[in-house]
Parts: C-alpha cells; sequence; structure tokens
C-alpha cells in the first residue's frame, strides 16, 4: 500500500479482499504530505504581507503559525483591547503597527490580505469591508452569525472576485482527505448513515475564559466590541466567554459542530446545505447565565441520507466519525481512520430455521451447505486496514493554502461558499433547538423555515 492515493491495482485488491470470508487487518502510517512553501524562500516581490484582526485565543494562533510560513510577514494588527497589541508586538516583532481600528489596515495599500479571528457577530462586517476594500481574507469558522449574514458575505464575495478563505481546518486534514478517497472509490458501498461526535468535561472546555485582569472600559473599545446588538454594562466575562451568548456567538453548533460539518463534507464530497435538520438539547451542566446549549444533538437530511451529530461539554469524547455503508464501516477520528468490510451475505444458513419441523429444517441446510459453501471457500480474505496521522497539525497547511492562493489567485479550500453551507447547518441546528421542532433550508428565499 502506498502512502499517497491507492492506485488502481491496490483499490481492485482491498476490494477484493472485502468479498471474502476471512479476516485480516492491517495498519499504514501516512506520512504529512509536503507544502509547497514549506521548505523555499520567497523573493521579495512574491512576500505577501497580511493584516491581523483580531489577537485572541485563536487568533494569536493563527498570528503565530502565519509567520513561520515562508514568504508571509504581518505588516500590522487591530484589536480592540490595547493588551493585545502588547501580544502581537511579543508575537511579531516589538514595532508592530497596532490599531483599535480595523478599517485602518483595510486602507493601508501595503497590505495584500486580512487574516480575521473576531467573535462571531463581527464576521459579517469585517469580511464584507474586507472585499469591498479589495483585500483577500481569510476568516475564523463559521463563517457566519446567521443565515442571513452568509447570504450578504457570498454576495459581497462574489461581487468583490476577492479570496475568502474560511477557517474549518479540517477541510486541509489528509485524515479527512483520506476517507474521501475511501468514500469516492465506493469501498462503502451505499452509505446508509453519517454519525459524528465530540465532547469536553472541563470548565476551559466550556469556554469558562478566565478574561484579563487589568480589562477596563479606559483599555478596551467595549461599546465597538458589542456592535449592532443590544447594548449591556461592561462585563469581562461577557468579553472573554462570548461564545456562551446567542447575541455575540453561535454557541457549540458554531465551535465545535462546524468541524465535524466541514470534515463531512469534504469526506463525502458534499457541497451543499442540509435539507432539514432536528435539534435537541439544553443548559444541562454549565448553568453559569449562558442561554447557549451545552448539550447539542441534531439529526439532519442531507437529500436523502441521515447525518446525526452529538455535542457535549460535560462528558469528553474524541473527535470521531461512523460512516456506514452496505459494504462496509468507515471509523474517523482525529489521528486516523479505520475501514472494516462487511460482505452483506449470509456466511451460514438462516437462523430463522430453528422455527421449522426438523426434517424440513434439515432439507433446507443440506441445500443451503450445498448452494454456498463452495463460493465461501473460494472468497479472498476479509481486510480491514487502518490509517494512522502521527501529530498532524492542519492549521498550518490550512493557512498555506490561503496565502498561496493570495499570490498565485488560484481557489483555495474552503471558500465563501463551502463555508456558508457548513455554517448554514450549525444556524438551522440552533434554529430548531430554539424553535423546538425540525427546520428546513428554502434555498428559493434563502431563509431557515420552520
Amino acid at each position: 500500500m502506498t502512502k499517497g492515493n491507492f492506485s488502481r491495482r491496490e483499490f481492485l485488491e482491498m476490494s477484493a479482499a472485502a468479498a471474502g470470508g476471512s479476516v485480516a487487518a492491517r495498519s499504514v502510517l501516512l506520512s504529512p504530505q509536503p507544502l509547497d512553501t514549506s521548505a523555499r524562500p520567497a523573493a521579495p516581490s512574491d512576500t505577501i504581507r497580511f493584516g491581523m484582526v483580531g489577537i485572541g485565543m485563536q487568533g494569536s494562533g493563527l498570528l503565530g503559525t502565519s509567520i513561520t510560513i515562508p514568504g508571509v510577514e504581518c505588516a500590522a494588527a487591530a484589536d480592540l483591547y490595547d493588551g493585545r497589541h502588547t501580544l502581537a508586538r511579543e508575537i511579531v516583532r516589538p514595532g508592530l503597527p497596532v490599531t483599535r481600528r480595523y478599517r485602518e489596515l483595510l486602507d493601508n495599500k501595503d497590505i495584500d490580505c486580512i487574516v480575521a479571528a473576531v467573535p462571531d457577530h463581527w464576521h459579517r462586517q469585517v469580511v464584507i469591508d474586507a472585499v469591498s476594500a479589495g483585500k483577500d481574507i481569510y476568516c475564523e469558522k463559521p463563517m457566519s452569525h446567521s443565515a442571513a449574514d452568509g447570504v450578504a458575505m457570498v454576495d459581497a464575495a462574489k461581487k468583490s472576485g476577492r479570496i475568502v478563505q474560511i477557517g474549518s481546518q479540517r477541510v486541509s486534514s489528509q485524515i479527512c482527505a483520506k476517507a474521501k478517497e475511501i468514500v469516492s472509490q465506493g469501498m462503502l458501498g451505499d452509505l446508509m448513515l453519517v454519525e459524528g461526535s465530540m465532547g469536553r468535561n472541563d470548565p476551559n472546555g466550556a469556554w469558562q475564559y478566565p478574561p484579563p485582569f487589568d480589562l477596563s472600559p479606559q483599555n478596551l473599545d467595549w461599546d465597538t466590541w458589542q456592535g449592532n446588538v443590544p447594548k449591556r454594562p461592561f462585563n469581562p466575562l461577557v468579553f472573554a466567554r462570548w461564545r456562551c451568548w446567542k447575541e455575540y456567538g453561535t454557541g457549540v453548533a458554531g465551535d465545535l459542530l462546524v468541524h465535524l460539518i466541514s470534515g463531512m463534507m469534504v469526506m463525502l464530497g458534499i457541497n451543499e446545505a442540509p435539507k432539514q435538520a432536528s435539534a435537541v438539547g439544553g443548559i444541562r451542566h454549565w448553568k453559569d447565565g449562558r442561554n447557549m446549549p451545552d448539550v447539542h444533538a441534531v439529526l439532519y437530511y442531507y437529500g436523502d441520507l441521515p447525518v446525526y451529530m452529538r455535542l457535549n461539554l460535560a462528558t469528553e469524547m474524541p473527535e470521531t466519525y461512523r460512516i456506514q455503508g452496505s459494504k462496509g464501516l468507515l471509523e474517523v477520528g482525529e489521528f486516523g481512520l479505520s475501514f472494516t468490510p462487511q460482505l452483506g451475505i449470509d456466511t451460514s444458513p438462516s437462523y430463522y430455521t430453528g422455527s421449522f419441523p426438523r426434517a424440513m429444517r434439515e432439507e433446507y441446510e443440506r441445500k443451503w451447505h450445498q448452494e454456498n459453501d463452495a463460493k465461501l471457500a473460494k472468497a479472498a480474505v476479509q481486510e480491514s486496514i487502518s490509517f494512522r496521522m502521527p501529530d498532524y497539525d492542519d492549521i498550518r497547511p490550512h493557512l498555506t493554502t490561503y496565502f498561496d492562493a493570495v499570490r498565485s489567485r488560484k481557489p483555495v479550500v474552503e471558500d465563501v461558499v463551502f463555508g456558508h453551507h457548513a455554517a448554514l447547518a450549525c444556524h438551522m441546528a440552533n434554529e430548531s433547538y430554539f424553535r423546538g421542532g425540525s427546520v428546513k433550508w428554502d434555498e428559493a428565499t434563502k431563509t431557515i423555515k420552520g
């Protein structure tokens, strides 16, 4: 087995193995795919200079990773909290230009593109402002704070012709890419059901982050940070834990579900919104004033394919998919995947004949063995196979693809349409939860309907 794509010979061998009656197993170690730009310096004329908008928990990580990519430089950073100006300079360089006003970065002709990691309720404005100013932009997931926001962002991006990449890094995962090969080559047969789950069980995992000690209206532009939502008095906990409130975030759906949905879309070759969503859940553990559920389970229909996703902030669970087909089971995790073929045929006489009279049962079994034993004896070995990916970070290749696209104008791996469809699944999950009933996506009116 090669470490890259399946050859036709290898696929035929595995398909033949899947038809057999005996069982065998093997494991393959995946090697990280080299990035084209990782080993060579870029000429000064090819250097991409980006502006960073938002230097919080995710933004600081994106900033630190971006500046390690050859041919990429940070030209300036913006954040509404002055403490993050200090952090940006600690990450990049002491003299890095910083500001509270991200539009200064959009007006800067020396900045080629933007990387943005701001609260969900700011995504629409920052993305539309960026593409309208002629800047490409990488925007963190979920792409939008609402379905209407997503529609507006897609329209603005298409009108401007600028590059928009959304930061659901599973789209650049080699694990998902390998799973896509297995699905696309028909090894699972007809798809029956897809399950996905993820869970945490600690205060940090439930977004109970400690606010900066010095946070105050003097070093944070609180009114601007709140945006267009109804104003509330200054609250450091809301600033640090904004995912807990639907006014600013999209809850566990926008934080975790979007990863499961994006990865599934890649593996199954889907780029559309779910047709229908039905959600259950509640605030069952983290009763800290939040209004977003900490347990959220959603049943979707993608076309006629049932998809069941489960999120939980009070039970630790690995990020896992179970893609179920008529010819086998594909289980996908964060660091590997396994495929177990299934025959889908009888390998022994039917146990139902235990209800037959003895003579009838014996006659049935004699005929069954006469018709099937020779075929089963000639069947090839039924082989399960697993792939492991040690210590793989999908954020760097996801960012590298973005900066390469800015330089070459080639398409990105997760454009505004893909990001919109993934986000719609999250919005439908939230809408179903709050409405207490099933919802559907109406493409004609581009709205979620109950």
